[in-house]
């Protein structure tokens, strides 16, 4: 399968970029300005696009929208969270997540069985509300919220879409005291790859294969 995974430059997706082209996959990682992954910033409207004409004719089998930013810890609720932080996070959690997609639509379309990862959170979960990190928190349920749309609306077409918890991984986001490492987390989001099908589209999952309270 050829893959595109953006976020590819360090933590879980560079992990993925490992993973999936140890498996046999023909990887396509990105990043906003990392010398040997493709140019993306997700953030930028104008940059989804210009990827989807530099890759042309070609096909993609997958696409992990991977990156994310994860701003708002700690911060005070009475005098924090200002509105620039909630404009940076949701043009790349949530927007950059559906201009991604809707970019490599046609790319998508040309695969056989196309399939979509979205890496959202379980703290995206109404389930699993604390009261805190309430940028990343409401950003994370958005994505969520956007893949299980998208699932929908995608599943005529033909293309499967998946939303996955990462686990608590030990990355710059996830801290050292972390209960995974990139390798793991990645290895169990490469099982989870395999097994989105259309007859899954719309689950929300663990990196390890549990379903997920929404």
């Amino acid at each position: 399968m050829t893959l595109l995974i953006t976020g590819a430059n360090r933590g879980i997706g560079a992990a993925l970029v490992k993973t999936l082209s140890a498996r046999g996959h023909e990887v396509l990682g990105t990043a906003r300005h990392t010398p040997g992954l493709l140019p993306l910033d997700v953030s930028d409207p104008a940059s989804p696009k210009a990827l989807a004409e530099h890759l042309g004719e070609s096909k993609l089998d997958a696409l992990i929208c991977n990156a994310g930013v994860y701003l708002d810890k700690p911060e005070p609720l009475d005098t924090g969270y200002p509105p620039e932080m909630w404009a940076e996070m949701f043009a790349v959690n949530v927007t950059g997540v559906f201009l991604t997609v809707q970019a490599m639509l046609p790319l998508l379309e040309r695969a056989e069985t196309p399939k979509i990862m979205i890496i959202s959170s379980q703290m995206g979960s109404n389930a699993l509300a604390k009261g805190n990190a309430l940028i990343y928190r409401a950003s994370k349920a958005a994505a969520l919220n956007l893949g299980t749309n998208l699932a929908a609306a995608l599943k005529p077409r033909g293309i499967a879409v998946g939303i996955y918890h990462p686990g608590w991984v030990s990355t710059e986001m996830g801290g050292s005291g972390a209960e995974l490492t990139p390798e793991q987390s990645a290895a169990g989001l490469a099982d989870r790859l395999d097994a989105l099908s259309l007859g899954t589209t719309g689950c929300f999952e663990t990196w390890d294969g549990r379903a997920h309270a929404y």
